[in-house]
């Protein structure tokens, strides 16, 4: 689920890109290009734990994700046993949902891509969607010093008027260190806050520095959250467009 979390997130460090000199990174648009390619390289491959927690519920599931590119993608759950199969394809432009227990491949349209992916708090579109912030917003830095001991940077990102995106601004606060994001913050077009990702448990995985779990957090319901925590992360890993099919959405692997 990592296009962003993948932004699935959903995000890490671009394959091979090392965190250059904070002194050197002042430009806003090569910082946010930095965070944006977060947990990306050509190809890669993670398992991954996701627990939601709702005002009435929780649930906890772990998942494998292969990617390749920005357009090709495939989640498919492990566990609890009873949703193990369930998979989401992304080939191009068009999204798969897979259900085993009936035996039936789903193909997402645009009006249920705003919907909740297996309950959690993101949506579909969270989980397949690759649109780059630099392609897709104006960004400008709105801070730079230190905050609780910390030397960050915080970008605001406006939408460019041609960019088929929801929000009516993000913002970013970066470490600048080692350019890992702490948090993100997503604005509905009234400006008002909708939910924030927290980025913590930084550790060394596939040979790079990346955040081990991300926390979304919906503004509306404070005490309510999706964590996403990996388990494994490899990148450029042996993958070819022929993996991410409809036979191998169904089948498992």
């Amino acid at each position: 689920m990592f296009r962003w979390c993948a932004r699935i997130l959903v995000l890490a460090v671009a394959g091979g890109l090392a965190a250059a000199p904070a002194a050197a990174q002042t430009d806003p648009m090569e910082i946010i290009d930095r965070v944006d390619r977060l947990l990306r390289g050509d190809s890669s491959r993670g398992v991954a734990t996701m627990e939601v927690v709702t005002e009435h519920w929780e649930r906890e599931m772990t998942m494998e994700v292969w990617s390749l590119g920005t357009d090709y993608s495939l989640v498919r759950l492990r566990a609890p046993r009873r949703d193990a199969g369930t998979a989401t394809l992304m080939a191009g432009d068009d999204i798969w949902n897979y259900l085993p227990k009936v035996d039936r491949t789903i193909k997402i349209p645009a009006s249920m891509m705003g919907g909740s992916w297996m309950g959690s708090h993101f949506t579909n579109d969270d989980l397949v969607k690759e649109s780059r912030l630099v392609d897709d917003y104006d960004v400008e830095l709105a801070f730079e010093g230190e905050r609780d001991g910390v030397d960050v940077w915080e970008l605001r990102l406006t939408p460019k008027p041609e960019a088929a995106v929801v929000w009516g601004h993000m913002a970013f606060l970066v470490r600048q260190r080692d350019s890992m994001p702490l948090w993100a913050r997503y604005y509905d077009e009234d400006g008002e806050l909708a939910r924030t990702m927290e980025y913590s448990a930084f550790t060394e995985m596939g040979g790079r520095l990346v955040p081990g779990v991300m926390d979304m957090v919906p503004a509306d319901k404070p005490e309510e959250r999706t964590s996403f925590r990996y388990e494994e992360l490899e990148f450029d890993v042996d993958l070819d467009t022929s993996f991410f099919s409809l036979r191998t959405l169904q089948r498992g692997r």
